[in-house]
Formats: C-alpha cells, sequence, structure tokens
C-alpha cells in the first residue's frame, strides 16, 4: 500500500517535479501511438544533434593541430624563434572521448 503513496511528483525538489510533470503531461495528452511516435521521433534529433556536436569537436581538434602546423612553417619561413609553450593541454571535460 505504501508503494501505491509514492508519487513521482513529490521528491523534495519542486523544481524537478513541476517539470517532470508537464514532460508527463505532455505526453499523456497524445494517444499512445503518437506519444511513442513523437519520443522517437524527439530522440533522434538529439541524437543527430549529439552526433553534430561530436563532429564540431573533432574540427576544431584538427583546426587546432592545422595552426600550429601552419604557425610553426610561418615560423620557419620567415626565421623567427619559436614562442615558448607556456600552457598545456587540458584534459578533455568527463565523459567526452
Amino acid at each position: 500500500m505504501e508503494e501505491a503513496n509514492k508519487s513521482r511528483y513529490h521528491t523534495g525538489d519542486t523544481l524537478c517535479d513541476a517539470l517532470r510533470f508537464l514532460s508527463d503531461a505532455s505526453y499523456a495528452i497524445l494517444p499512445r501511438d503518437v506519444a511513442y511516435k513523437v519520443a522517437e521521433f524527439e530522440k533522434n534529433v538529439l541524437g543527430g544533434v549529439r552526433w553534430i556536436a561530436d563532429k564540431k569537436m573533432g574540427w576544431i581538434d584538427e583546426a587546432l593541430s592545422g595552426g600550429d602546423r601552419l604557425r610553426e612553417e610561418w615560423q620557419r619561413r620567415y626565421n623567427r624563434p619559436p614562442e615558448p609553450q607556456t600552457t598545456t593541454t587540458p584534459p578533455p571535460p568527463e565523459g567526452m572521448g
């Protein structure tokens, strides 16, 4: 009986409870098959956004490497001494490849 009294909307965090309820209600107002199709579409869109973000991060890394090579080439071409390396590469954020 205690299980029946527990609600996923009474976790103690009012804002999260309200957002969870609104999210649930947005699917509850739709017919079941439509709700599942909408949810699948949303997941696909988010997966595409994640793929694009991953690609963009790869492009940034490639551009940094290319910039380093070009900078060194320019320094050799104009006989300038290389700049001292004062920074280190920070580790990637947790969860990132």
